[in-house]
């Protein structure tokens, strides 16, 4: 593909930002009345004003053009129809199939995939079933009350914050919680809990050998197996009744002690970070019911419909990508912030944090090339209105621009409406300050009277002035539903796979996170001395000389 920066999108752009740059978000809003309505999407049960972006109908179609020239709609189509577009690892990207309710087949190297996909959801929901209505029994004959989720990454944070997000939604026959970090604190404080004659383990891991998750479900199992009750010791053989398994190794599933029955499969066309829409949804459908786990899967459908469809102009994923591209690329931003303005939605941005930065965090084209311009910002980001009271502050007065996705559902299940009209009113308001900010002069006037010398009235106005001129969407939806929360994740992914196209990345593979996961185990090797210890470098070297003392 043509460098990035050969485009002749790309140069007009850089001149238009020169212009920009000069330019105040105020001002225009005072001689363009309509410009809220001109700047205006719906889709999918998702509103978004973007009118509050340092943007105007030239940039746009600029860049428009710019996602033209760089083939977007071609990768979109591409990725529906399983082209092997993870170049690096020679797969398909298909996540996009475990929520396709067309009817329509799915191609992966001549097979059709869908048959396994909607055979897979059978399973999900015909399980679920079974330990919601108290029909599945653990081995002293008692119905599941607790669900241990055990994953790591997308196996874990999706499940986890979509389950967290839909609290009001929540079954409430069982409890499920989740549990990822390999700090043994944290697995050992849920296991404290546990009544192993009502719990119920679900490991999630493709290979059934991710290192985190495969030690914090042994201590399950060790934990498990060391219980009894007046009438029950524990076996091997209970295993089967208190453990299932999300993973593609039936094989070291069924070895460990699993029945075979309870194995939901993972294909290998299913990134981690995309995965919630399979089986790996499995406690999403115990925690919410299985018709909430479809609903989600059904809005984020009504996504993957309005991405393919629509013209980028008026497509909410690629108006989204295309400033995000904007901000990274010609106006100096290094890094992007999301700020739900709904407490069971503070999880979001983690999510997001992982889904883009793991994605489109890459310094090498598809063609091998290093990349000419900057990519995938940081990501990160907080509650409201928690967040105003500490870090917005930087967002309002720092130097460098830090566009901004405000997020609130205009109703809320069991919200009185004082505290959500204060909710509101704060999500507003921050979006006003920042786009309009405060000027010296108008600071300067309110310490009049205050019994301040000019000199310290001049001071004090340039502590309080406010550049404004900071981006910002807004992005609202009448309830935070299933098929809405569907939708909304389905968006930053289609977000991430048209920003990575722009910049000529591979948004699918994750080698940092490999060479992580490798080292850490040769690091390990060299603390149980099954590697000498000069087999690392100088510094690790110490350091695991540092612990292996301590735990003598």
């Amino acid at each position: 593909m043509e460098r990035i920066r050969n485009t002749e999108a790309w140069g007009k752009l850089e001149s238009l930002a020169a212009n920009v740059k000069r330019q105040h978000m105020r001002d225009w809003f005072e001689t363009d009345p309509s410009r809220a309505e001109k700047y205006f999407l719906a889709a999918c049960g998702i509103s978004l004003d973007y009118s509050k972006n340092l943007i105007t109908d030239d940039v746009l179609s600029q860049l428009i053009a710019l996602a033209e020239q760089r083939g977007v709609n071609d990768k979109i189509t591409a990725m529906f129809k399983g082209d092997i577009i993870n170049t690096t690892e020679k797969r398909a990207v298909l996540h996009t199939a475990l929520r396709n309710f067309s009817g329509k087949p799915v191609m992966v190297d001549g097979e059709d995939v869908m048959p396994e996909v909607m055979a897979t959801l059978d399973k999900v929901e015909a399980f679920t079933n079974k330990v919601l209505s108290g029909e599945h029994l653990g081995c002293t004959g008692k119905p599941v009350k607790r669900v241990v989720s055990i994953g790591i990454g997308g196996s874990f944070l999706g499940p986890k914050i979509v389950s967290e997000a839909l609290k009001p939604y929540r079954d409430g026959r069982v409890d499920v919680t989740f549990v990822a970090n390999v700090d043994g604190c944290h697995i050992q404080d849920v296991l404290a809990d546990c009544d192993f004659e009502e719990t119920l383990f679900v490991m999630s891991s493709k290979s059934f050998g991710t290192q985190e998750t495969l030690q914090n479900t042994l201590t399950a199992k060790a934990w498990f197996l060391a219980q009894k009750s007046s009438t029950h010791s524990v076996s091997e053989a209970d295993i089967a009744k208190h453990f299932v398994a999300v993973s593609s190794n039936v094989k070291a599933a069924t070895e460990f002690g699993m029945a075979a029955e309870n194995v939901f499969p993972m294909a290998d066309w299913v990134g981690g970070r995309y995965s919630l829409w399979s089986a790996i949804g499995l406690p999403i459908s115990l925690a919410l019911g299985y018709d909430n786990f479809r609903a989600i899967l059904d809005g984020a459908y009504a996504m993957d419909e309005h991405v393919q469809t629509a013209p980028l102009a008026e497509n909410l994923p690629a108006i989204l990508a295309m400033l995000g591209v904007w901000y990274r690329n010609f106006m100096g931003a290094q890094s992007h912030v999301l700020l739900p303005y709904y407490h069971y939605l503070r999880g979001l941005p983690a999510y997001v944090q992982q889904l883009d930065m793991e994605s489109n965090g890459k310094s090498t084209t598809l063609g091998g090339q290093a990349v000419d311009c900057g990519t995938g910002p940081i990501i990160w980001g907080s509650e409201g209105t928690n967040g105003q009271h500490s870090f917005h502050q930087l967002i309002h007065q720092s130097t460098l621009p830090i566009p901004a996705d405000f997020m609130l559902p205009l109703n809320v299940p069991n919200q009185d409406d004082t505290h959500h009209a204060m909710l509101a009113s704060n999500c507003f308001g921050q979006t006003q300050a920042l786009m309009q900010g405060k000027t010296f002069e108008e600071c300067y006037a309110d310490l009049d009277g205050k019994g301040l010398s000019d000199e310290e009235r001049v001071s004090l106005a340039a502590h309080k002035t406010m550049p404004g001129n900071k981006p910002s969407n807004t992005l609202l939806f009448e309830q935070l539903d299933p098929k809405t929360l569907g939708a909304l994740i389905a968006m930053y992914e289609h977000k991430v796979l048209i920003q990575g196209a722009i910049w000529d990345l591979n948004s699918f593979d994750q080698w940092g996170v490999e060479l992580g996961k490798a080292l850490g185990n040769d690091v390990l090797d060299v603390i149980k001395d099954l590697k000498p210890l000069d087999s690392v470098d100088s510094s690790t070297a110490s350091l695991v000389e540092k612990f292996k003392n301590a735990q003598k």
